[in-house]
């Protein structure tokens, strides 16, 4: 993978955490939501991730050696890397199917089957017979750690992305 493809594999993260800390907001927005648009009570939301097909560990240090075909080493066969053409782009770049190898995707956005919260309210519009109302299980404190989280992820993705444009700045003036 050369550098521009690090920087594919951190956006692709930060991107997928942005999406993280939304799912989040959303689900804390909506902590007391007794009726959706569809009529029942919110459900919690979770994102699903994805790793994108970047290959093995192998696989990627036999790309860094530059061997492009099967090569018997000391080792054994050290594989084959895919020819890359201007078609595709670099290797490392976004494929034409939007995907990063070795980066993240969100698969989907999943909601929680759990059984919603009771509460006694006889006088909430949303009560049923027994003066119950359902409220979602969303737990603030849950929805905070999750936010911590994916805040800390995007961070670093952020910081990693600092690292290789330093690191590209450098390349550039080694070449001057």
């Amino acid at each position: 993978m050369n550098l521009f493809g690090a920087l594919d594999v951190s956006a692709s993260a930060l991107q997928a955490q942005r999406i993280r800390a939304e799912v989040v907001a959303v689900n804390m927005a909506n902590s007391e939501t007794t009726r959706t648009a569809d009529g029942g009570v919110y459900q919690r939301e979770h994102v699903v991730f994805e790793a994108q097909d970047g290959g093995s560990f192998e696989d990627s240090l036999i790309g860094q050696a530059g061997f492009g075909h099967a090569q018997q080493g000391q080792f054994g066969t050290l594989g084959k890397l895919k020819a890359a053409s201007y078609l595709t782009g670099m290797p490392g770049s976004v494929s034409a199917s939007g995907t990063v190898p070795g980066g993240v995707a969100v698969t989907g956005i999943i909601r929680d089957t759990g059984e919603p919260l009771r509460r006694y309210e006889p006088g909430h519009p949303d009560a049923d017979a027994d003066g119950f109302v359902a409220y979602p299980d969303i737990n603030p404190l849950t929805e905070m750690v999750d936010l911590m989280g994916a805040t800390r992820s995007y961070g670093m993705n952020a910081s990693a992305v600092q690292a290789e444009k330093s690191m590209i700045a450098v390349s550039l003036d080694l070449i001057k």
